[in-house]
């Protein structure tokens, strides 16, 4: 591992200082002080960093309305990732940024700076793009002068705002190496010395170094600070997205919890604060959506880890990509639950958690952020339970506000809720329809507030005129295949089973040695889902048509359990 030249440079001058270039002053604030203050932030992903441009992708533009309700909700800080690569008006050696990108860039990051919040900007997706220094072809002249000119113009422009805006280098550079490192810790030097150059308050601003890919492991290996400006207040950040097959809804993984899991977690920051304990360090992002994740697995996974991000004094940065956390159309959260679990933990308050299945081996999962019924069972009591905590159960209310009495429920001193059969009555009965039913808020003396949503189930099936058999010679690769599905409850797959005709799996054979619920499971990229069902990406039917042979989907549902709720999708060679 590496090691960090001592934070000389996160001390702070006690009073405002008046620059030459800039009007007005500078309160210089030092690394550690400017990191804390982030906590809890948020990214504008897909935003600014959309390529070719802004509006690009799937986020409309910002508008005046998109920080206020960012703070509104109470995050303290936004990272405005920007792409800079399409928005060149020339070449070597000046490489100028068009002024209509620059002004675009000025204005978002004054509507963010006006409101109080801190903003950390970069050089984002050029990364990949004309700064990889990984390429075969990669012309390291040509990226080093680029890269120098592109932050003397970022600093020129962003030279007097105040010491809330934090510059960070360059997101998640590519390679894995000491060669990549070594090239990446020349251009973190070009990065100060540019900043420097282009004046006003730079030489006291706070800024992000970077390490390779923001791997923390990798940082920890490779990451030098550099000789240069040594009164320049900076620290590191890190990215944090892990496990894999947790956050991506791989290979059939819906749980997370259990001791090994938080072991895993601690033992990665353990490792970066190993190398870096003197260093001020932020997560600048991290994630688990609702899209890939169960539901009470996420609210622990929040939890936990903003608990052990707090324990080793590590902001935390969302990262938001417009589809999976916050739609900002509709100034909603897709899960509020794990959002206001995220400004308990931050708080240090202690929340009470759904539990749910930790066990790998389980052939069946349970989880308390919801309740099952299944059409055709009679209507009975039914438990779910809870981590309390220390907290206590104050209340339960509908979503029409009215609160349930002592005589629809009732909750052990071990945090296990029974809704009483006559209350479940009012709900549904053995023979109707699947679907939600209720959407409880549990209210406790501490922490956040849960939700229970209560579903009558059955098992989907494929929308009514879809075929259940697809002719591989009649698929395309170029594009992907979308499957109709009518949910009977939770809308939402779980996982993807993919097995060839004679009893193979597709892909990753290596999955017989995961659980019975993982066995065969197809991973994160080959297939996806929405409310209308099933998507196999053009990756996916790439994939099929490599296997020389018949393959069945069985597409699985919430609640899991082995050999139920679940539908076939058979692909013939």
């Amino acid at each position: 591992s590496s090691t960090a030249s001592a934070p000389v440079a996160t001390s702070v001058v006690s009073a405002p200082v008046a620059s030459q270039a800039c009007a007005g002053s500078f309160k210089p604030i030092s690394a550690s002080g400017a990191f804390a203050a982030l906590d809890p932030g948020w990214n504008l992903g897909n935003t600014l960093d959309a390529l070719p441009t802004e509006g690009s992708w799937n986020n409309p533009p910002v508008t005046t309305a998109t920080f206020p309700q960012i703070k509104a909700k109470g995050f303290r800080s936004v990272r405005i990732p920007v792409t800079w690569v399409n928005h060149f008006t020339d070449a070597s050696p000046t490489w100028t940024v068009d002024t209509t990108w620059m002004n675009r860039v000025e204005t978002v990051v004054d509507q963010a700076l006006s409101l109080g919040l801190s903003v950390v900007l970069n050089v984002h997706h050029d990364s990949w793009n004309w700064a990889d220094v990984t390429a075969t072809s990669a012309n390291l002249t040509m990226i080093e002068e680029k890269f120098g000119r592109l932050w003397y113009q970022i600093g020129s422009r962003f030279a007097c705002k105040s010491s809330a805006l934090i510059f960070e280098a360059i997101n998640e550079p590519t390679g894995s190496t000491q060669a990549h490192a070594d090239e990446l810790n020349k251009l973190n030097d070009i990065f100060l010395k540019s900043i420097n150059d282009a004046g006003g308050f730079n030489p006291q601003r706070v800024v992000s170094l970077s390490g390779l890919n923001m791997n923390s492991a990798l940082t920890a290996q490779w990451f030098k600070r550099g000789t240069t400006y040594p009164k320049q207040p900076w620290g590191l950040q890190f990215h944090y997205y892990s496990p894999y097959d947790f956050i991506f809804g791989a290979w059939g993984k819906t749980i997370w919890g259990s001791d090994a899991d938080k072991s895993s977690l601690v033992q990665d920051f353990d490792l970066f604060h190993g190398n870096f304990s003197t260093i001020p360090t932020f997560i600048g992002e991290w994630s688990a959506s609702p899209g890939n994740t169960e539901t009470a697995g996420r609210w622990k996974y929040y939890d936990f880890f903003l608990r052990t991000a707090k324990k080793y004094g590590y902001s935390t940065m969302m990262w938001d990509n417009g589809a999976d956390q916050f739609n900002r159309s509709a100034n909603t959260w897709k899960d509020s639950v794990a959002v206001d679990v995220l400004f308990s933990a931050v708080k240090g308050q202690n929340n009470t958690l759904a539990d749910s299945t930790t066990d790998p081996s389980a052939t069946a999962q349970s989880s308390s952020a919801y309740l099952f019924h299944k059409v055709g069972d009679p209507v009975i009591a039914q438990s779910v339970s809870y981590q309390l905590n220390g907290n206590t159960l104050i209340s339960i209310t509908s979503s029409t506000g009215a609160k349930l009495t002592s005589a629809q429920y009732s909750i052990s001193a071990t945090g296990v809720l029974t809704l009483s059969q006559s209350y479940l009555s009012t709900l549904y009965t053995t023979s109707s329809s699947a679907g939600l039913k209720a959407t409880l808020t549990l209210t406790f003396s501490n922490g956040a507030p849960l939700s229970l949503s209560i579903y009558q189930y059955a098992t989907p099936t494929l929308a009514p005129g879809v075929s259940s058999t697809y002719a591989l010679s009649a698929l395309s690769t170029s594009s992907d295949l979308h499957i109709p599905i009518t949910y009977a409850g939770l809308p939402q797959i779980a996982a993807v089973k993919a097995l060839k005709s004679d009893g193979t799996y597709l892909a990753d054979d290596w999955t017989v040695y995961l659980g019975p619920l993982q066995n065969a499971r197809w991973t994160y990229g080959g297939w996806g889902w929405d409310a209308a069902g099933l998507t196999v990406a053009g990756s996916g039917v790439t994939t099929l048509k490599g296997a020389g042979k018949s393959v069945t989907l069985t597409v699985e549902f919430f609640p899991r359990a082995l050999g139920e709720n679940s539908l076939n999708v058979t692909f013939t060679a």
